[in-house]
């Protein structure tokens, strides 16, 4: 934990968790936080007027993620999840310098559960290519257990698919078997969904990699992650505290509001409502 976390003044407990991505993969990082955490607020924000992030440089997707850093904190927020891999591998570093309150990143949990679950040795990170750029998961990984090969591979189209919402489409399904052809080759035992959106075509992943291959979802670990640095920060908000009422969960976007409405209905597990368009270019 950040040193100065611990001595951070002013925090509230009953003040939102902030969640943010480059559009709405991240929802499958806030879905988990409501399951894990239920008694939390939320604050969402998808910047579906800029994505994708994975093809930005590394200066874009940081100004980017400081503009709603600055947003989220005008919302009062008492942590701050960065709901992307490419923002998490971009800005997380820069940001986290910058702030004095609590913010994680997706790598580090999906990283962690790799290490832990690869028997052979080999883990595949598929992700967007700003995130394969960095290294980030082949650091984290090695870092954690050296004797690990780690093979990434960008896989752009993904992202734009999942927008569509083309979940289960034979397009989706012939791009699918392109990009990871690589890996199968390589004989990787573990994969890692190193994208936010890449957990929606999930059924997709797993009939095209088979059944013997672990795919890792570094949304679940991360809201587990979230829930133990709001424990030890005496910031975890009691679950019996309220009902999910109107201003518990909060979206907002750039862009496109009524495809967040839909979309967050179909995956959330609590009523949402609707989601508020912002200039983000203000913040």
């Amino acid at each position: 934990m950040e040193e100065r976390w611990k001595t951070a003044a002013g925090l509230d407990p009953d003040a939102p968790i902030g969640v943010f991505d480059s559009g709405i993969g991240g929802l499958t990082v806030a879905r988990e936080i409501i399951r894990q955490i239920p008694g939390e607020r939320l604050i969402y924000f998808g910047d579906t007027a800029r994505l994708p992030y994975g093809t930005k440089t590394k200066d874009t997707v940081l100004r980017y993620s400081r503009q709603i850093i600055r947003f989220l904190r005008t919302q009062k927020v008492k942590a701050i999840v960065i709901a992307c891999n490419t923002a998490s591998a971009c800005a997380l570093n820069e940001v986290r310098r910058e702030l004095d309150i609590p913010i994680i990143g997706v790598i580090y949990a999906g990283a962690r559960v790799a290490a832990e679950a690869t028997h052979n040795g080999k883990v595949g990170v598929i992700a967007t290519e700003a995130t394969i750029r960095s290294g980030v998961y082949a650091e984290e990984i090695c870092r954690i257990r050296p004797d690990v090969e780690v093979i990434g591979k960008p896989c752009p189209l993904f992202v734009p698919l999942v927008e569509e919402g083309l979940f289960h489409d034979s397009v989706t399904d012939e791009i699918a078997s392109r990009y990871l052809a690589d890996l199968k080759k390589k004989y990787i035992d573990t994969l890692v969904m190193g994208c936010t959106h890449y957990p929606l075509i999930r059924s997709t992943l797993r009939r095209v990699m088979g059944e013997d291959v672990t795919l890792v979802n570094p949304a679940y670990e991360t809201a587990l992650e979230l829930k133990g640095l709001l424990q030890e920060l005496n910031l975890l908000r009691p679950e019996t505290e309220d009902g999910d009422g109107v201003e518990k969960y909060r979206f907002f976007v750039s862009d496109r509001a009524e495809s967040m409405t839909r979309f967050a209905k179909a995956i959330l597990p609590r009523e949402v409502k609707d989601t508020v368009q912002i200039n983000i270019e203000e913040y």
